[in-house]
Parts: structure tokens; C-alpha cells; sequence
């Protein structure tokens, strides 16, 4: 017997997956949820769940439909392709395509290698900066996530640099020992934790604009001078584009802001919506990879042909300056409108209401918002059909499916929020 409520499929849930879901975030208890909703379908910018209820949805399954959600292009290009065949764990002409789509617009990229998940891409490219520089350390950034790779969920306190500690239990101390926490944006403490860990440092790790902490753009300088730090060390500069990449620009936030890494991570958009991310950048450091170099590295649905298919969908469409010109109209417009009600940060159709009326520029200033009203925020819109990410620390995503009804009935909605306490 189908179950056809939320409560019924929630319970049913709990019994077989831990929590109820596959990721943590989409039980919603930061906002105070007691059970989240279940999705049935979604059309353009909207979500319908199991109950009936229409959703105007800001969250686009964390950033990837550009085009919204059952867009026909995308839905048609990868029926085509199942038809064909849904694996093969062989190569195939599209994985040559959508390289050579990536290549073509993301700066730094001359080699790609694909594969399923951000996660998977991040661990990969670490792996990969360390053989090929032959050193162990990296240097990431407190607030920036780049999936669960063990050495990657680290985290540190105020102050000066430190040697990472796990911050999830599973997490064997010795693998976090050389990952090295600094502040973003924070490029006095980066250059100490150079000097002091220079001759052993693999790479910098960096969301070029954070969007795990929240959306937080990088200062004036910070990623020229992650740049040169890398160029005198020896270390290669990687940047996590997972979000970023072919959001902010067709090139990702590197176009945009002009600094070119050794290395960058792709996800989200670069799949069109399905299960693909990828790695790459300069083709001395790729060849790296086996089988023409040593770092190993493998997977049997890598360049799967459906995600292959919805990329190239999505990525070629994407060579048209106007999508970027309507996406910024839209963000600028619902950034405007939000203004008032808080701190809003915003780089072109990602953007955060921080529940502050203070600057953020890092993971401490976001974590000094009010979670609570956040929650609050959440939970009227969710009551009057809209829906923004369940946490504090995400992004709301804008997509060509918004229309300005959307984005003004959004910030009316937020308004009446704050006007009535």
C-alpha cells in the first residue's frame, strides 16, 4: 500500500534510514521542523509535496537548475540517452563533449576528469595536489565545506592558524593533523600559516565565494593573494566551484573575479541536476592521474551517459551571455528587496538574508546571526508557499524559471515577517 502523507512516509522513514532521510539538512530540525516535507514532483520553480502543496522553491535542489525544475531540454536529452543504454562503465563520445564544454569555459581547466559526486571530486583533487607536489598539508577554510572526505571535516577555533581536528566523530585524528584551518577572507593568517607550514603545503583549498557558511564573497585581494601565497610556497591553489562553477559566470567564480587556480572542483550545474561532478585544471598536474600517471583514481559510473547527457543540455545553453545578464537581474532585484530586512549577500543568482545587522565576512560572523529567527523566517514562508533553504548558513538560487512575481511575492512575504515581529 502506497503512502501518501508526509507523517506516514516520515515514520515509515525513520524506520529504515537513519534520521528519516539521506542528508542531514532535509530533516529541517535547525528550523525547527518537527518533519520535513516530501517531495512528489517539481515544475519550473515550483515543488509540489505529497500533501498537494505548492512550493515556490529558492532552495533548486542546492543550486543546479538554472533552468528550473522538469526543465523539457534537459528531461528530453536525458530520455534520449536512456534509451541508449543507462551505464556502461566504457567510455562514450559525450564524456569527450562535456569535457571539452568544461574546458572551453572554465579558465583554468585543459584536462578533466569526471565523476559522481562533489565529495568524490574534492577527495580526488586533494589526492592529486599531494602527489603531484609530493607534500601532505592543506590549508582550508573554517565555514568552507567540500563534501565528507575525512581529511576535509576539520574545523578550528578564533585565533591564529591551527593543525585541524576532526569535527565529526569517525574521523581519526591522524588524518585531520594536516589539514590546516584559517579564517576566510582572513589573509594574514593564511600567509602565517604558509610561513610556518610552507615547505609541507600540498594546496589551498578555498570556496572562491563561500556558500556553506552562507553566501560570503571574498574580500578585496583575498584570492589574488591566495594566488601568490601558492606561487611562492610551491602549493597549488584549488578552487571548490561545486557551487560556484557556472553560477556566478560560465567560467565560475574564477572568470568573474580573475584569478586563475591550478586546480578546481565542479558539481551541481555542470551535470545539468543529475549525479556528476568533476575535477580539473592544468594539464601537467592531470597527467598525474592514472593510468598516465601514478595518483589512483577510479569509478564505474563516472561520465555516466544519462548525467553526461543533462550537462551537455544544460552547459551549451549556458554559452548564451543573456542567461548570465537575466540571472543578475533577478538576484539584483531580490537582493534589493530584501535589503532592509537584514544583512543580504549576494554574488549574481545566489545570495543570503543573514538574520544581522552587522558585516559577515567569515564563518564566526555568520555564526553570530540569529538562528532562531532565521527558523522562524523559514517557517512563515514555508506557511505561505515558499520555500528557502532550512538553515542559516545556505543560499537562496536564483533560476530563469523565477519571475519578478516570484522574487516581489518573496519579499513581500518576508516583509510581513518582519512587520509583524
Amino acid at each position: 500500500m502506497a503512502l501518501t502523507t508526509r507523517s506516514e512516509l516520515y515514520r515509515r522513514a525513520l524506520e529504515l534510514i537513519p534520521g528519516g532521510v539521506n542528508s542531514p539538512v532535509r530533516a529541517m530540525k535547525a528550523v525547527g521542523l518537527d518533519e520535513p516535507f516530501f517531495v512528489a514532483r517539481g515544475e519550473g520553480a515550483h515543488l509540489f509535496d505529497v500533501d498537494g502543496n505548492r512550493y515556490l522553491d529558492w532552495v533548486l535542489s542546492w543550486g543546479p537548475l538554472i533552468f528550473g525544475h522538469a526543465d523539457a531540454e534537459t528531461v528530453e536529452a536525458v530520455r534520449e540517452a536512456a534509451l541508449r543504454g543507462t551505464t556502461f562503465g566504457a567510455p562514450t563520445e559525450a564524456e569527450v563533449e562535456l569535457a571539452a564544454e568544461i574546458a572551453d569555459a572554465v579558465p583554468s581547466v585543459e584536462k578533466v576528469r569526471l565523476v559522481s559526486s562533489g565529495t568524490e571530486a574534492a577527495m580526488s583533487a586533494l589526492r592529486l595536489a599531494r602527489g603531484f607536489t609530493k607534500r601532505d598539508r592543506i590549508v582550508k577554510f573554517a565555514g568552507c565545506y567540500h563534501g565528507h572526505a575525512d581529511a576535509l571535516l576539520a574545523s578550528a577555533g578564533s585565533g591564529l592558524a591551527t593543525l585541524g581536528i576532526p569535527s565529526t566523530p569517525g574521523v581519526p585524528a591522524a588524518v585531520a593533523a594536516d589539514t590546516i584551518v584559517c579564517p576566510y577572507n582572513d589573509v594574514n593568517t593564511v600567509a602565517e600559516a604558509v610561513l610556518r607550514y610552507g615547505e609541507g603545503l600540498a594546496a589551498i583549498i578555498v570556496e572562491p565565494v563561500a556558500g556553506n557558511m552562507g553566501v560570503v564573497p571574498p574580500a578585496d585581494g583575498f584570492l589574488e593573494a591566495l594566488r601568490q601565497l601558492c606561487d611562492a610556497s610551491g602549493a597549488l591553489l584549488v578552487f571548490d566551484e561545486v557551487i560556484t562553477g557556472f553560477r556566478v559566470a560560465r567560467g565560475g567564480a574564477q572568470e568573474r573575479f580573475g584569478v586563475t587556480p591550478d586546480l578546481t572542483i565542479l558539481g551541481k550545474i555542470v551535470g545539468g541536476g543529475l549525479p556528476l561532478a568533476a575535477f580539473g585544471g592544468r594539464a601537467d598536474v592531470m597527467d598525474h592521474l592514472a593510468p598516465t600517471g601514478p595518483v589512483y583514481q577510479a569509478g564505474t559510473l563516472s561520465g555516466n551517459p544519462l548525467a553526461t547527457a543533462a550537462g551537455l543540455s544544460v552547459l551549451r545553453r549556458l554559452r548564451d551571455d543573456s542567461v548570465y545578464e537575466e540571472l543578475e537581474q533577478r538576484g539584483a532585484r531580490l537582493e534589493a528587496g530584501l535589503r532592509e530586512f537584514g544583512r543580504v549577500r549576494r554574488v549574481g543568482a545566489m545570495l543570503t538574508l543573514f538574520m544581522t545587522d552587522r558585516g559577515v565576512r567569515n564563518f564566526d560572523d555568520a555564526q553570530a546571526c540569529d538562528t532562531e529567527r532565521y527558523g522562524a523566517l523559514f517557517r512563515h514562508l514555508l506557511e505561505r508557499g515558499i520555500y528557502v533553504a532550512p538553515s542559516q548558513f545556505e543560499a537562496m538560487f536564483v533560476s530563469l524559471a523565477h519571475t519578478v512575481e516570484d522574487i516581489d511575492r518573496t519579499v513581500e512575504a518576508v516583509g510581513e515577517f518582519f512587520r509583524n515581529g
